[in-house]
């Protein structure tokens, strides 16, 4: 490394998740050719990395966010174009960050343009999932499995369950930066997490309901009720637990579907909806060896499938339906339409609605590594996710920011909330 070469993470190497950053270069000659590389390990041990090419300005500096990138994993001014644009070293593999307990570490470094690419400069950062002071407990309590995450400070705070359930086991991540926000958020399991079944064949509401009693008896929780965040299949649950369960004033649906999936709904030990279901002959195989399955699944509005439409005109609280115009996993921004037409025939106004051109499904908190395909929990094959990487990141940095407003809006609490910081 050149001792003359200076790579900087401002404003700290150690940061939260979620938070933007600079990178910056100094040292190098005028108009110096670099190329700027990140790498990184998921819990998995996968290696994700990304690279783009900078030319040093007449002081031989580069920033990231001032300076275009004129080639590499993109190309423009990108701040944060480094953490988003990395991917991993073979096809359909998404960046596995469930623990909170487990910084994502990134290496970002300085390379000459020319000959080996000697390398001129490194740093690390340090991006945590959990803020210093927030608690975590985790949660075997009756049927509930899962893990509590509580700010610091005396509270009250305002709650939220993270219905985060699709796919197996348990995801920490959204839960603890939203802990690290000022909620106290529970995550919960479905299956596939400790003592619980690795399958499962029916979705019981009462499940919920026992998470949500079990949140609502927390000693920070000040929020009358609480509020509900989803992804993708617990979209449907969750619509499903605003409309039939009391004490929902909040909640966020995150690319789901109109009507209940994959499995029948139970409630008190009968069924209330059936499940619709996707039709693997409509898929469609491409070049890379992913399926396209939007168009798989049944439609929710025939008649024979109105027994999985869910009754949101039921619910007293509030909705945020969030949703990827160029979602390939089903036509979310098309089930938002109906949801939406629904409160408005029942003369409901309790909704607000965002959709994001060029987004793809898997909408997270941001600066996290986008992915264009992988393994899908139903399907058992890969599967494209769609959406194009940079407005998919500028989608994500924009809707984590409107849900918490969102949260903090419904959920009001009577004392001051307070963030958790490193």
């Amino acid at each position: 490394m050149s001792s003359q070469v200076r790579l900087r993470v401002l404003p700290s190497t150690r940061c939260l998740f979620d938070e933007p950053i600079q990178v910056k270069v100094a040292g190098l000659r005028s108009r110096q050719v670099v190329t700027m590389r990140a790498t990184s390990k998921d819990e998995k041990g996968m290696v994700f990395s990304s690279s783009a090419t900078y030319k040093a300005d007449d002081k031989g500096e580069v920033h990231l966010d001032r300076d275009p990138s004129v080639r590499g994993s993109y190309v423009g001014v990108e701040a944060m174009g480094l953490l988003w644009s990395m991917m991993a070293d073979r096809p359909h593999i998404k960046f596995r960050q469930l623990s909170s307990l487990n910084p994502h570490v990134v290496k970002f470094s300085v390379h000459e343009e020319e000959g080996e690419g000697k390398m001129l400069g490194e740093v690390t950062n340090e991006r945590c999932l959990i803020g210093d002071g927030v608690c975590r407990i985790p949660v075997k309590e009756g049927n509930i499995r899962g893990a509590l995450f509580t700010p610091p400070g005396e509270g009250p705070f305002p709650a939220v369950l993270d219905l985060w359930t699709f796919g197996g086991g348990l995801s920490e991540k959204r839960a603890s930066l939203l802990a690290s926000r000022g909620f106290v958020v529970l995550t919960i399991a479905l299956y596939g997490h400790d003592d619980m079944p690795s399958h499962i064949k029916v979705v019981h509401l009462d499940y919920f309901e026992e998470a949500i009693e079990f949140l609502k008896k927390q000693d920070k929780v000040g929020s009358n009720g609480v509020g509900v965040i989803s992804l993708s299949k617990s979209g449907d649950l969750a619509l499903s637990v605003a409309s039939y369960l009391p004490g929902v004033e909040a909640t966020v649906w995150i690319n789901g579907c109109c009507s209940n999936t994959a499995f029948p709904l139970y409630y008190k030990g009968s069924q209330i909806h059936s499940a619709l279901m996707y039709d693997r002959s409509k898929t469609i195989v491409t070049e890379t060896g992913a399926l396209v399955v939007k168009n798989g699944i049944d439609n929710p509005l025939a008649e024979e499938n109105k027994g999985s439409l869910i009754p949101i005109e039921r619910a007293k609280g509030r909705f945020l339906f969030v949703a990827s115009e160029d979602d390939l996993n089903w036509d979310s921004k098309s089930y938002m339409e109906v949801l939406v037409e629904r409160l408005k025939r029942y003369g409901k106004d309790n909704y607000e609605s965002v959709s994001y051109p060029r987004a793809g499904h898997y909408l997270e908190p941001p600066y996290g590594p986008y992915c264009p395909s992988c393994v899908h929990g139903l399907v058992g094959k890969p599967v494209l996710w769609g959406g194009e990487p940079r407005s998919h990141a500028v989608a994500e940095v924009h809707a984590w920011t409107k849900i918490q407003e969102f949260f903090r809006t419904h959920l009001r609490c009577d004392a001051t909330q307070t963030n958790a910081k490193l």
